[in-house]
């Protein structure tokens, strides 16, 4: 993403309404219940440390999990106790933080035990909260136990669902509980074959040499080409061979800046264009090196980038360069397209076919960026390191805390950061430069989002979340 330019970043105060991002559950509890072991058997390995004595987890980490086709992030948390002080007053309000973020609550309690007066404080706090709790009454290793089970309706959460986080006995009805509560997310769009060749769009301002590329790559005249701007008004798919395999190329009318004030064949060739890079997945945005790069080639460069599809920056009839054009070239490159340094370059003659095979690796390299994703794992213990080093600078006298994060979607990738409190354009240019720097991401935009915890009002009360369903959180 662009890192000095508010249009290319969303809505400039950093909240986005439109970002899907999976339902968050928290497991909570009073300590040595058995709340790791439990979302070790439901994401279906041993990630979360796991040892027989009160306390082990104390920071909240989250994991991606399903269940029935529905994803969710699910967010380990410490032992909860009310009344607490030191550390263990810290760990408790991670647990807490963590319950005001999530969507649901998966709330364990030792059957075995029975109801004490902790999961009571505990039980009253999730009341007040609102959100949906599933109560897993876990330990129940067997048929004898489950009566243990029966006695914790008095906790006033609803049926408990005896479970075993040891064996996995009973975890399915209380997982399709939990699905049956949190937001739906929406089907995920079946993968595109793997052999299907990847979608490029040519874009660029008219008369840049979009189709004498597309007819080089081809190595025939597939589309017309004439020195008159405008020759293309449809998009056209040509599949062709380059570097050793099939690519699906979409050669585009020429982008016009204002395209709402054209008249005619123009102004469709436009509306065309946009629905080409709906359809690409990469675009290769051509500018003629031969005159001075103008404002309708960085519009251009703005509405791929706002489009969310990888990025390569092709400059034509480079051939054409003498010293001192060259020269200017690269001043006009550093100054107006620094937004997005962290696109591919490749310099070629559409003419002549100079470096056109250089385009293959820029390709897969952006590709590669634009389907990244990283594991919610992962990324919360890269994040923490960061803001450890780092910490988010203060605003309004308070200093904002990020709770956690989750990457909400890949092509391209999607961030969420849920936090105590809005985070500076610059720290969070500070985390996306971050993020490429640690991942990768090269070739790709990336969109960084924020989940704003509202304040508390008094009285226990929550201020309605502008924009949002849920309760107590903003987009």
């Amino acid at each position: 993403m662009a890192e000095n330019n508010p249009d290319l970043h969303g809505p400039p105060d950093g909240v986005d309404e439109e970002t899907e991002v999976k339902p968050v559950v928290a497991v909570v509890g009073r300590p040595n219940v058995g709340k790791s072991s439990l979302v070790n058997r439901i994401i279906g390995r041993r990630e979360a440390v796991v040892e027989d004595v009160p306390g082990v987890t104390r920071d909240r980490v989250a994991y991606d999990a399903s269940w029935q086709s529905q994803e969710f992030t699910l967010v380990d948390t410490g032992g909860w106790e009310t009344g607490v002080s030191g550390l263990a007053g810290v760990v408790a309000g991670q647990a807490e933080f963590a319950a005001r973020a999530a969507d649901a609550i998966l709330f364990v309690v030792d059957a075995t035990v029975g109801t004490t007066d902790a999961d009571e404080a505990v039980a009253r706090v999730l009341r007040r909260s609102g959100k949906p709790v599933v109560l897993a009454a876990n330990k129940v290793d067997g048929e004898l136990q489950e009566a243990d089970a029966l006695a914790l309706w008095n906790l006033g959460m609803g049926e408990p669902f005896p479970v075993s986080a040891l064996h996995g006995r009973g975890t399915g009805d209380m997982l399709d509980a939990v699905a049956a509560v949190v937001p739906q997310t929406p089907e995920r769009e079946e993968d595109e074959d793997e052999d299907a060749p990847r979608r490029i769009a040519l874009v660029g301002r008219p008369n840049v040499g979009k189709s004498s590329l597309l007819n080089r790559i081809a190595g025939e005249d597939r589309v017309v080409v004439d020195a008159t701007a405008g020759t293309t008004r449809d998009a056209v798919d040509e599949i062709v061979e380059l570097g050793g395999k099939p690519w699906t190329f979409i050669d585009t009318a020429g982008i016009r800046r204002r395209f709402r004030a054209l008249q005619g064949a123009d102004y469709y060739a436009t509306v065309r264009t946009s629905q080409a890079l709906d359809r690409a997945e990469v675009a290769v945005v051509l500018m003629d090196v031969s005159e001075p790069l103008a404002e309708q080639d960085i519009r251009v460069v703005e509405q791929v980038v706002e489009s969310g599809r990888a990025l390569v920056l092709a400059f034509n009839k480079w051939d054409t360069l003498d010293d001192e054009r060259r020269y200017y070239l690269e001043k006009e490159i550093d100054r107006q397209l620094s937004r997005v340094s962290w696109a591919p370059r490749v310099n070629i003659s559409a003419s002549t076919g100079r470096h056109v095979e250089r385009l293959v690796p820029a390709l897969e390299t952006s590709l590669a960026g634009w389907d990244t994703r990283i594991s919610t794992g992962r990324l919360n213990g890269w994040l923490k390191e960061l803001v450890a080093a780092t910490p988010p600078p203060v605003r309004g006298g308070k200093q904002p805390k990020i709770l956690f994060a989750t990457q909400a979607a890949a092509r391209p990738p999607q961030f969420v950061l849920f936090t105590t409190g809005f985070l500076e354009d610059n720290y969070r240019r500070f985390i996306e430069r971050r993020l490429r720097e640690d991942f990768g991401f090269h070739g790709s935009p990336i969109k960084l989002t924020m989940r704003i915890r509202e304040k508390q009002g008094k009285g226990g009360g929550r201020k309605a979340a502008r924009g949002s369903t849920r309760r107590d959180w903003r987009r």
